[in-house]
């Protein structure tokens, strides 16, 4: 099993984040009895200070670099990712998608009809990459934004619709397609550290969506237990 983790600042993280992508290799590490990698082209973390993804500080120094693979940038989203999926898992040979995008779209560039489409333009690359790729897709989570800015929640509402629906037109026997639950439970105050980014308690919330998805559906792993707080 190869996995890549495709998100954006949620999923890449910043300089001192133990990122839930480092929950996900936890979980696969005790759970899946089989042999996996997880692949993409990128390792690093997003550095606040310099501006740009250069920071490989993870918040633990023992995470392996080949473990901290990923297709994630700070302030990416499907507008961004569709025209770089194909090539990734071409290079990488990525047969499981891990995709958390959405947000940012909706906040700066596109509304959800537009982010709906680069969705069915995502899976279409990655199938013309690989017909046999599979992926599990995040809806989005709204930030803090959406709580005194109705238009921008009507659009993440809106979006996690059509994205749902997109999940069940496009998925088929030989590519499937699995749409997560939203973390349960997940609060903004608690599982966030500035309303957006998820803490160390959001980490495991997104992490377990994405690992009890993978179980329940495809018999991956078990169900999703944290470690460590």
């Amino acid at each position: 099993m190869r996995v890549m983790f495709v998100g954006d600042s949620m999923t890449i993280g910043s300089a001192g984040d133990f990122t839930w992508r480092y929950r996900m290799w936890q979980h696969l590490n005790r759970t899946y009895g089989g042999p996996y990698r997880i692949v993409g082209p990128r390792t690093e973390l997003y550095d606040v200070s310099a501006g740009a993804a250069v920071s490989h500080a993870y918040r633990d120094p023992d995470f392996p670099e080949r473990a901290r693979r990923h297709l994630a940038g700070w302030g990416e989203g499907w507008c961004h990712m569709a025209p770089l999926i194909g090539d990734a898992v071409r290079r990488t040979k990525a047969g499981t998608l891990l995709v958390s995008l959405g947000l940012i779209d909706l906040g700066f560039y596109t509304n959800a009809e537009q982010t709906a489409a680069n969705v069915h333009r995502f899976v279409a690359e990655a199938r013309a990459a690989d017909a046999g790729v599979r992926a599990v897709l995040m809806p989005v989570i709204p930030n803090t934004r959406a709580l005194s800015d109705a238009p921008f929640a009507a659009e993440c509402e809106r979006f996690n619709e059509l994205l749902a629906k997109a999940v069940a037109d496009l998925s088929t026997p030989a590519s499937p397609l699995l749409l997560a639950s939203h973390p349960e439970g997940y609060d903004l105050d608690r599982d966030t550290y500035d309303g957006t980014h998820p803490s160390a308690s959001g980490e495991h919330l997104l992490a377990a969506a994405f690992a009890d998805a993978l179980y329940q559906a495809w018999d991956v792993g078990a169900p999703y237990a944290p470690v460590d707080a």
